[in-house]
Parts: C-alpha cells; sequence; structure tokens
C-alpha cells in the first residue's frame, strides 16, 4: 500500500510536468495579448489591418536581428556590433545600388557576403584569440559605424531601384497569403503530431491528446486570422515572410542537429562541453558567422523599406535584439533560450513602440518602459531559476 501512495504522487507529478512547462511558455504570449488588449482600448487603431500590417512590418528587422542574437547568447556570449553591421551593409547595398548601378542579385550577394565576412573576423578574434566578445564586438560597434561616415561622405543614399526597394515594401498576393496560411496549419499539425509520436515511441511521457489537438487548433486559429487580416490590406509583408522562413530555419538547426544541441552544452557548461569532445572555438566562431550574416540580411530590410541609406540606420538596434530575446526566455547566462521566444519578444517590442506612438506618448516614456520591462524579464528569468535550484 504505502508503495502505490508513493508512485501515485510520483505520477501525478510527471503529469502535471508539461502542464508547467506549457504554463511557463506561454506567459509571454499572456502578457503580449494584454498589451495588445490595452492599447485597443486606449486607441481605436491599434487592432486595425493597416496598423498591425505595419506593426508586423516594423518588427521584421528586430526579429531577425534576434534569431542570430539567440544562438551567440545560448552559446555564452553577446554582440553589440549588429546594430552598426546593419548600418554599414545597409548603406554598402545602398552604395552598389545608386551609386554603381548594380543589380539586385550582386547587391544581394555581396551584402550578405561581407556580413558573413565580418562575423568570421569577430568570431576568429573571439573564439581563437580568446577577447571577450564583449570588447571585440563594443569596438566593432564602434569601427562599423565610423567605416560607413566615412565611405558614404556621411550623407543620405537614396533612392533604389525598384526591385531592391521591393524586398522591404512589397506585400504576398491574397492566394500565396492563403498558401503560406495552409501551409503554416500542415506545418503545425505535422510537428504537433511527430513530437508526440516520437515520445511515445521511446517511453517518454507525452501530453494528453486532447491538448494536442487543442493547441493545433489555437494556432491554426490564430494563422488563419492572421492571413484574413493581412489580406485585407494588402497582404503578408515580404519582410515578415523572411522573418518566418528564417526562424523555421534556424529553429530546425537548433533543436534537430548536432551543430545546434552543441551551442546549447557549450552555454549551458563550458568545460563539460570540451571534456565531451565538442569543438568550441569552431562552434562559436560559426555562431558569430550566422549571426552577423543575419544582420546583414535585416540591413537589406531595412534600407529597401526605407528607399535609403542614412547614417543612423541600425543605432540601438543591437540594444532592441538583446532586449527581445531577453524577454522571450533567453538566459543572459547562456544555455537557454528558442528562436520562437525571441519572436514574442521582438514583438512585444514592436507592440509597446507601435501603441505609445499611436497614442503620441514622449519618446522618453519609450524608453522608460522598454527597459523597465526588460529589467523585469531578467528578475523573472533569475527569480524562476533560483526557485528551481531550491
Amino acid at each position: 500500500m504505502s508503495a502505490q501512495t508513493e508512485a501515485m504522487p510520483a505520477k501525478a507529478s510527471r503529469g502535471a510536468s508539461w502542464f508547467k512547462f506549457d504554463a511557463r511558455a506561454y506567459t509571454m504570449i499572456g502578457a503580449l495579448l494584454s498589451i495588445w488588449v490595452l492599447f485597443s482600448l486606449l486607441h481605436e487603431r491599434f487592432l486595425t489591418a493597416t496598423n498591425l500590417s505595419n506593426l508586423f512590418l516594423q518588427m521584421s528587422v528586430t526579429s531577425i536581428l534576434a534569431i542570430g542574437m539567440v544562438l551567440v547568447i545560448v552559446a555564452g556570449h553577446i554582440d553589440l556590433s549588429v546594430g552598426s553591421l546593419v548600418g554599414l551593409t545597409g548603406g554598402i547595398a545602398a552604395i552598389l545600388n545608386v551609386w554603381y548601378d548594380w543589380n539586385t542579385i550582386p547587391v544581394i550577394v555581396v551584402t550578405v557576403a561581407i556580413g558573413a565576412a565580418v562575423g568570421f573576423i569577430q568570431g576568429w578574434i573571439i573564439a581563437y584569440k580568446a577577447v571577450p566578445a564583449f570588447i571585440v564586438t563594443l569596438g566593432g560597434m564602434l569601427v562599423f559605424r565610423g567605416i560607413l561616415f566615412g565611405i558614404s561622405g556621411s550623407v543620405t543614399i537614396a533612392p533604389l531601384s525598384p526591385s531592391l526597394k521591393s524586398i522591404g515594401q512589397s506585400y504576398t498576393s491574397d492566394p500565396i497569403g492563403w498558401a503560406f496560411g495552409i501551409a503554416g496549419l500542415l506545418l503545425v499539425g505535422f510537428l504537433v503530431l511527430r513530437k508526440r509520436a516520437s515520445r511515445l515511441r521511446y517511453g517518454f511521457e507525452v501530453e494528453p491528446l486532447a491538448v494536442s489537438l487543442l493547441r493545433m487548433a489555437v494556432i491554426g486559429v490564430l494563422i488563419i486570422g492572421f492571413v484574413a487580416v493581412m489580406n485585407s490590406y494588402k497582404g503578408i509583408p515580404v519582410p515578415f515572410v523572411m522573418v518566418v522562413v528564417l526562424a523555421l530555419l534556424f529553429t530546425f538547426i537548433s533543436k534537430n542537429t548536432t551543430f545546434g544541441r552543441q551551442i546549447y552544452a557549450i552555454g549551458g557548461n563550458q568545460e563539460a562541453a570540451r571534456l565531451s569532445g565538442i569543438n568550441i572555438r569552431r562552434r562559436v566562431l560559426m555562431v558569430f558567422v550566422l549571426c552577423n550574416t543575419l544582420a546583414a540580411i535585416a540591413a537589406l530590410v531595412l534600407t529597401a523599406r526605407l528607399n535609403a541609406a542614412t547614417m543612423n540606420a541600425g543605432q540601438n538596434y543591437e540594444l532592441d535584439a538583446i532586449a527581445a530575446c531577453v524577454i522571450g526566455g533567453t538566459s543572459l547566462i547562456g544555455g537557454s533560450g528558442t528562436i520562437a521566444g525571441a519572436l514574442i519578444g521582438a514583438l512585444v517590442m514592436a507592440s509597446l513602440d507601435n501603441g505609445m506612438s499611436l497614442m503620441n506618448m514622449e519618446s522618453f516614456w519609450q524608453y522608460i518602459v522598454k527597459g523597465g520591462i526588460l529589467v523585469l524579464a531578467v528578475y523573472v528569468d533569475i527569480y524562476s531559476r533560483n526557485r528551481r535550484r531550491a
């Protein structure tokens, strides 16, 4: 009888573990919805199709930067240079397109290649010369901004060619938007059911089937609603489509590849990772290459959206990317964080900016609110970690 009594609480505890995980995972979604409800009550235009389309367009650059920043932070490092790198690579793209009349494809290839090369140089100094990432990327932040001023003559470079400008300003047609929505529904169903089947196959605990189906239904409603709202205006912004594609790609890399698992291992316990045979220096180098390559892609999106390269482009974007990661649950001490969480964090930041701008709030309030939320997110992360250890 005592053995049965002891087994029952253990089973109940295991059965509740998935619920505890989901409650933590969806806390930020609840906070996001609360922000949306608040601003919709304060301003009638917040939840209109026009404003939501602008909101998803505005969050695209921060989201792309946050995807790369997640990998860097998970590995136990930081990159303060991505904002200035956005300005520099965006300026190079505009110079090649406007001053030298390059076509769009060569401009994209060269811009992305420069981002990868910068990431290789910074990553090599950090990984192989053991210079702290904070110092290397802080120096890069200053160097890249100075190079931008030098090569551009500190002037705005515009306008871009229509094809290059379309990267940041175009929208999908209604049929393509619905095709993306249907593909998203099928993908969600496939991933949820595959994960469930895999856990059952290996004898792991799974959540009730009804919960899995409910999750699929909720996500499906959100996807269909999103497509319907976007199509009621101009369609899904192409930059946001790029965000989704990159997020899916890097989520797969982080969760389903040896490289991704090793990055989490390095951030969780570097000494244990070294003893297990992981080539830490090579992995850290690759993380910075990927992060800075994504910064170049973000630069193309931002420059195309503005139809110009400006001297202050990308300024403080590294702080927005880091904030998005932290708000989305990425730990600054490394070892934990998700791409999806970073995107939710980016959407929270963009929603705050958008909502406060609609209400014509003074800019200093925007800084205060975003800074306070960032500190609160870090506090919650530390508090939850201490509770788990207790």
